[in-house]
C-alpha cells in the first residue's frame, strides 16, 4: 500500500507544480486553492508512504516523478520547449532514482 500512497503523492506533486503556474502568483483564487490542496495531499500521502518505505528511496522517487510529470505536462499543456538538455536531464533523474532503489535493495 505504501507504493500506492507514494504514487498518489507524486500525482499531487505534479498538480501542485502546475497549479502554481496557473495561480499566477496566487492572484487567482481557484488555482491557488488547488495549489494548497495539492500541497497538503502530496505531503499527506508521502507521510503515509514513509511509514513503510525508507525516506532515502521514497522522497527522491516522489520528487523525481513530480519533476518528470511537470516537465512532460509543461511541454504538453503550457507549450514549453522540450530541448535535448531537458531530455538528458530527465534521463539522469530516472537513472539516479533507479540507482537509489537498487542501493536500498
Amino acid at each position: 500500500m505504501a507504493w500506492v500512497f507514494l504514487g498518489i503523492a507524486a500525482v499531487f506533486e505534479v498538480i501542485f507544480a502546475l497549479s502554481m503556474k496557473y495561480a499566477d502568483g496566487f492572484s487567482k483564487l481557484g488555482p491557488t486553492l488547488v495549489t494548497v490542496v495539492a500541497v497538503a495531499g502530496g505531503i499527506g500521502f508521502l507521510t503515509l508512504a514513509l511509514k513503510t518505505l525508507p525516506v532515502s528511496v521514497a522522497y527522491p522517487i516522489w520528487t523525481a516523478v513530480g519533476t518528470l510529470g511537470t516537465v512532460v505536462l509543461g511541454v504538453a499543456l503550457l507549450g514549453e520547449a522540450l530541448t535535448a538538455v531537458k531530455v538528458v536531464s530527465a534521463l539522469a533523474i530516472v537513472g539516479g532514482v533507479a540507482g537509489l532503489k537498487l542501493a536500498s535493495a
